[in-house]
């Protein structure tokens, strides 16, 4: 049996932001866009006020939905703020914020915090990075390794957020649900004998950490959620100790129902007691078939062919069995591929992923 999967992108248009001491990426010689609306060298006819926050103290600020539409966007010197960018954006950039409970909506590029203290964050990115900070709490979304360089006190959860629009701006920003690697963090400065990094609790709720926005703000519009049943990122378990030996693979074949089913058989699981422990969605092509899939290749090679497949390790004793089970009584008139049993589940999960963060280059 087998499925598909919904993934999209949109470009963007990205912008430098010149009248600050830092830039937001060091120069890589690429050419840059124009503004929406400008001609080049007319950049001087655009707020940037509406795409930096600065010197804010003890408020509630942000940007609404539509009022970013996929631009550069910095945060600098804010202290005791509440920050709620609910919009996708090219690439955000925080600089010098201490005590601060920041949501960031999903980032095509790079989020990079530099000098920050104490700060509780939400984030979906395609890059994750921190340097020279301390104390900081992330439930992240990160397609790519997260890598912190001189920071200390960091911990990190999984993504765990909802409002309206946020689905169209993960495809607006080019990003997969499925794609979070919230846990497996590189310290690019590791001390010998010390932790900079662990993980939060895994009972943790982001309104532990950062509150919804007050009634009375500016976002009271908004319908926020950070209930994990409505997150729009599946919950994983991710680099915790798995509480079973038995694993087993599900996947999801590229169609237009991809996304819905893969929600819908993380719930049936999840109902049952079993544990998720990671997604991928990644492009698969007809010689990594025998490879990754060995003795059940040649069934799978047309439906490769058709997009991105979407994978699920779900975790827990008698997961196999069951995920058959729901296979044959749910997704019965979709193709999919789980794990035969027990005794190869295991060998199916190390290849696939495996297979996947090579293809994603970790």
């Amino acid at each position: 049996m087998m499925l598909l999967l919904d993934s999209a992108s949109m470009p963007c248009h990205c912008w430098e932001i010149r009248s600050h001491v830092r830039t937001a990426e060091p120069n890589t010689g690429r050419r840059v866009q124009p503004l929406k609306g400008t001609r080049r060298g007319e950049r001087s006819a655009v707020d940037l006020s509406h795409y930096t926050l600065k010197e804010l103290k003890d408020v509630t600020v942000g940007r609404l939905p539509g009022t970013l539409n996929g631009e550069q966007f910095v945060i600098q010197e804010c202290e005791n703020c509440n920050i709620f960018v609910l919009d996708h954006s090219a690439t955000i950039t925080i600089d010098d914020c201490v005590n601060c409970r920041i949501v960031l909506g999903p980032v095509k590029g790079s989020v990079f915090f530099r000098d920050c203290k104490d700060i509780k964050c939400v984030v979906a990115c395609q890059q994750f990075r921190t340097r020279d900070c301390q104390k900081m709490d992330v439930f992240l979304c990160c397609a790519t390794q997260p890598i912190i360089e001189s920071s200390t006190g960091m911990k990190f959860g999984c993504f765990q957020y909802f409002y309206p629009e946020l689905a169209f701006h993960f495809k607006d920003a080019g990003l997969s649900i499925f794609n979070n690697n919230w846990s497996n963090i590189h310290d690019f400065t590791p001390v010998s004998g010390e932790n900079n990094w662990s993980l939060l609790p895994e009972a943790s709720s982001v309104l532990d950490f950062v509150p919804t926005p007050d009634p009375e703000s500016d976002f009271k519009s908004v319908r926020i959620s950070a209930d994990p049943s409505r997150s729009i990122v599946p919950l994983t378990k991710g680099g915790r100790r798995k509480e079973s030996e038995e694993s087993c693979l599900f996947l999801f074949f590229a169609g237009e129902y991809t996304t819905a089913n893969a929600r819908k058989l993380i719930d049936e699981a999840v109902a049952k007691g079993f544990v998720l422990i990671q997604t991928k969605e990644v492009l698969m092509r007809p010689e990594d078939v025998k490879r990754v899939f060995q003795n059940s290749e040649d069934d799978l090679v047309e439906w490769i062919t058709k997009g991105p497949v979407v994978a699920l390790e779900l975790n827990g004793d008698g997961v196999v069995e069951a995920c058959r089970n729901i296979a044959n009584e749910v997704f019965s008139a979709t193709k999919v591929f789980v794990s035969d049993n027990k005794n190869t589940s295991t060998r199916d999960v190390d290849n696939f992923f495996n297979f996947a963060d090579m293809q994603m280059g970790f």
